[in-house]
């Protein structure tokens, strides 16, 4: 398919002199989306559990559709939104179509991520993506492609590159951006993500190895809801809220707060444009269908950077450590008059965060579908490696590991039919 993106601008350009007819013109009526620099943006919620319905208000947006494949999820999130117009459907297909959305809020379980953001930029709509950002490497190369090709903006939800406190840090992550920006730690750096440096691995969300299968609530479409994931017989802890703990639908702790943690590293570090070019496991043997915990996760940078996600939180190590100086939780430091030191260096580049302005100005937001898919390959990295119980090699350009056939079978790995992205 061609590009979109300069659809609206020639439309509008054609329309002029018919428009000033017009007080008050419908948004259909300029092109799909088009948006008055005015008026609020409408948004579309897919996936109406705990994180849709807690998603439903953001300034300068509102709701006009929801879709769930659960009609009680549905229900709540009517009865919660309190409008009569807003419209409900059990397919996000239907929904993507109305000319009246200009969003698109996937909060979805992760294994439809993928496919549902490059159905909805297919549609013309920008996305709000729920993390992690796709279930696979190869989902996220294509989503990539699609929001590119037709021109759409895109927002992954994990927000402390930019804003609020960073866990354990006790700051935003800005001054330790300007840190690591300022060379005063030296080069190269390892930063250690676990308990004791503020971060929890949320081990809980583990899988069952043995489940009985179970007859299917009226209310929930099943097949809908496994959509692209293996065929497997019910049981209620396949879904909803325990979905994280089978590799068909998530990874474990992994996938729930890797982006979260490690997006901020990336960007601290400069690696947006990169990956790491290997990924060292040390964990239990996997379960097939249940995902378990693991012990320590090493990935090594070409330039001998380091992320290393510490699980068990046994080894007292600071946050990040550098030949030169130390950082520690609460941004405390070795190095002596640090903050004198650090207010002599520039601040980062600033960034657009407001993601209705990035929409109507069409500009990238800070966490955009290319930076958010290379911190999400991290996470997918750590993921296969944990899967197949073995440390693996990965070429950061091809985006693909190296000699390893097994692995790159779970980077494209096969979608139950219809499905495809």
């Amino acid at each position: 398919m061609k590009k979109t993106t300069n659809t609206r601008r020639d439309f509008i350009k054609k329309s002029t002199v018919a428009l000033t007819a017009f007080s008050i013109v419908p948004r259909f009526v300029l092109g799909r989306g088009y948006t008055p620099p005015s008026d609020q943006l409408t948004k579309a919620v897919i996936g109406i559990g705990g994180m849709g319905r807690g998603h439903f208000a953001y300034a300068g947006t509102r709701v006009v559709a929801i879709c769930d494949v659960d009609k009680n999820h549905l229900q709540q999130g009517l009865d919660i939104l309190k409008d009569k117009n807003v419209k409900a459907f059990s397919d996000y297909r239907e929904l993507i179509q109305l000319p009246e959305v200009d969003i698109v809020h996937i909060a979805t379980p992760p294994h439809w991520h993928g496919i549902i953001a490059a159905d909805a930029a297919r549609a013309g709509k920008d996305i709000w993506c729920e993390k992690p950002m796709t279930h696979t490497i190869g989902e996220g190369k294509r989503l990539v492609e699609a929001v590119q090709e037709h021109g759409r903006i895109f927002r992954l939800n994990t927000w402390f590159r930019f804003e609020d406190n960073f866990y354990g840090m006790g700051t935003t992550v800005k001054p330790i951006k300007k840190l690591v920006e300022s060379g005063l730690l030296g080069w190269p750096l390892t930063v250690t993500i676990g308990k004791l440096t503020g971060f929890d691995w949320k081990f809980y969300w583990v899988g069952k190895t043995k489940l009985d299968p179970m007859p299917v609530p009226p209310e929930l479409d099943y097949d809908f809801w496994l959509g692209p994931a293996p065929y497997k017989p019910y049981n209620p802890h396949r879904v909803h809220q325990t979905f994280r703990g089978y590799w068909d639908y998530d990874g474990g702790g992994l996938s729930d707060m890797g982006q979260h943690y490690m997006d901020p590293v990336q960007y601290f570090l400069g690696k947006d444009d990169t990956s790491p070019i290997s990924v060292e496991i040390d964990a239990p043997e996997q379960h097939p269908d249940a995902v378990g915990t693991w012990r320590r996760i090493t990935y090594t940078y070409e330039d001998g950077c380091k992320i290393v996600l510490d699980g068990e939180g046994n080894d007292e190590v600071p946050y990040i450590e550098g030949p030169k100086g130390k950082l520690y939780p609460g941004f405390r430091s070795d190095i002596p008059g640090l903050e004198k030191k650090l207010a002599a260096f520039p601040d980062p580049e600033p960034q657009v965060t407001d993601f209705v302005q990035a929409v109507k100005e069409r500009k990238k937001f800070a966490l955009n579908e290319q930076n958010g898919y290379r911190s999400c390959t991290i996470v997918n990295m750590g993921l296969v490696a944990l899967r197949l119980g073995r440390s693996l090699k990965f070429d950061p350009i091809k985006q693909e590991f190296i000699g390893d056939e097994g692995a790159n079978r779970l980077i494209y790995p096969p979608l139950r039919e219809p499905w495809t992205i």
